[in-house]
């Protein structure tokens, strides 16, 4: 073959490396983007406000990265460039594990707002590997140009395989890597995947080799050391950094487990005694339906929306024998960490793995006697479980004096968020109550539950019946008296959820973390 052909095979091979270096470089740094929001989860949750983070800081280093790249090709970058750019890469994102050991104790300790420790967090952590992977595509596009006279077929083709890579790095972490692999390990193997895309660039550059080497064994052995290797959740599920932990000191006997889904303990189950409901908001959910019912005998029927780690559905089972009690819950790991770690006993119960909104409405109007809200995350809510409309959709499948729960993170006093959703519940129930176990004295985060119903107005105050001797006050009257008027705040529809704006303090102040 003469030996011009070969030549020209052999640049068509470079120009094939660089088409797949770009999109394996791509891929990668939409995987970091997608593990960001599950590795600060144990530390700051995951809301609107995370991803916005997430997603504004990588957009800012790839595009720094780009024009980086562009002017450093442009000055007479070459192969050995593109090599050192991945592989430093690479020592930036095993870097990752041991910065957030360093920083999560001094971010934590802080009296910064979630909004700046989020921000915080994914500066520190990813804005240099996005940095280094966006320098990749420009840097390698140039030199595709330099071998390929064809400028639009190249620099099309290399944008194409940028994009291709990003969707398919979003796709395979989401749907598969973060559940088969977990966090950490998805990191180490990202960091790994940019020094073996670095390797062919750096034949015969020893030292420069020799270097990164000797960085990336530093690096791993300050994360052993800094225990940066160990994945703080027992299990990932697609929704959740999953633990458990022994919580037995809460209660007054035997043995208690909590459930901690991302960096919020979502559930107290005791393992001899389901009927005591350790958290007072969980209690209360719990008398209010018993009161809802009052001297009747005829078991109840329930609709649990979210299980969590199913503390009230088993104290409604133990409580209420017969009830018939359906659960939807959207994570089935949730549920088999219950049923394994949490003491769950499962049968008698329609457990449906689900998004709450659209399992309701396969049932028929009247269906249940109670519905129980429980879905809510910390900051994170399901908009569309908060709105009018879906508030007419659980008025429509509960009897004609059934009654609705649901509990609610907000700022005491004055909940801006619980008082919308007062007023949007308003729209549809003729009662409508607001509940604490006692006032606070200063401005503090609390769980408040609200009630709604058709049946009868609530008390001003219930007494515990089972389990821990409690009370708690209806408190409509302070809060409407209070802060921001109810007709300064909106109802809550399915094209209007500002939760975000409502909740602010919890996301700018001191009580978000």
């Amino acid at each position: 073959m003469p030996e011009k052909t070969l030549f020209r095979l052999n640049l068509r091979g470079r120009v094939l490396w660089y088409g797949i270096t770009v999109f394996l470089s791509s891929a990668l740094l939409l995987v970091l983007e997608i593990v960001a929001a599950r590795l600060i989860a144990p530390y700051v949750g995951v809301s609107l406000y995370t991803w916005t983070a997430i997603i504004g800081v990588i957009l800012a280093g790839l595009s720094l990265g780009n024009w980086f790249g562009g002017v450093w090709a442009d000055a007479g970058a070459d192969e050995k460039a593109a090599g050192i750019t991945l592989a430093v890469g690479g020592l930036s994102c095993l870097a990752i594990l041991v910065l957030l050991m360093l920083i999560a104790p001094v971010i934590q300790e802080s009296r910064l707002s979630l909004l700046s420790a989020s921000f915080i967090y994914v500066l520190v952590l990813f804005f240099l590997p996005a940095v280094l992977l966006g320098v990749v595509t420009p840097l390698l596009t140039t030199l595709a140009l330099r071998l390929d006279s064809r400028s639009g077929h190249v620099v099309g083709r290399m944008h194409a395989l940028a994009a291709l890579g990003s969707i398919a790095g979003t796709f395979i972490t989401g749907y598969w890597l973060v559940q088969a692999f977990g966090t950490k390990n998805i990191i180490v193997g990202a960091s790994l995947g940019m020094f073996f895309l670095a390797a062919p660039f750096l034949r015969g550059a020893t030292k420069p080799a020799v270097a990164l080497v000797m960085g990336a064994l530093l690096l791993a052995a300050a994360t052993y050391a800094r225990q940066g290797f160990i994945n703080p959740c027992d299990r990932e599920s697609n929704y959740f950094c999953i633990r458990v932990v022994n919580q037995s000191q809460a209660a007054p006997f035997g043995e208690a487990r909590a459930l901690v889904l991302d960096h919020l303990v979502h559930g107290i189950n005791h393992d001899s005694a389901p009927e005591l409901l350790l958290a007072p908001y969980v209690q209360l959910m719990a008398e209010l339906a018993l009161w809802q019912r009052g001297s009747g005998t005829q078991p109840l029927r329930y609709f649990f929306v979210g299980g969590g780690a199913y503390t009230l559905p088993r104290g409604v089972k133990t409580l209420d024998p017969g009830a018939e009690i359906t659960v939807a819950e959207i994570d089935p790991l949730v549920t088999e960490t219950a049923k394994r770690r949490l003491f769950l006993d499962p049968r008698g119960m329609n457990i449906i793995h689900a998004d709450a909104r659209v399992v309701l409405r396969r049932f028929k109007p009247g269906q249940f006697d109670v519905i129980v809200g429980d879905a809510f995350h910390d900051v994170s809510l399901p908009y569309h479980l908060v709105t009018r409309e879906y508030a007419g959709l659980v008025k429509s499948r509960l009897a004609p004096k059934g009654l609705y729960l649901l509990n609610v993170s907000d700022i005491y006093p004055n909940p801006k968020l619980v008082k919308s959703i007062w007023k949007t519940l308003a729209q549809e129930f003729r009662y409508v109550s607001v509940w604490l176990d006692k006032l606070p004295r200063a401005p503090v985060r609390q769980t408040f539950v609200l009630a709604a119903s058709d049946a009868a107005p609530f008390p001003d105050r219930i007494e515990a019946r089972h389990g821990m001797r409690r009370s708690w006050y209806r408190i409509n009257e302070p809060l409407a008296a209070t802060g921001t008027p109810l007709s300064a705040l909106p109802v809550l529809t399915d094209d209007y959820v500002p939760v975000e704006r409502l909740i602010a303090p919890l996301l700018v102040g001191e009580y978000g973390l």
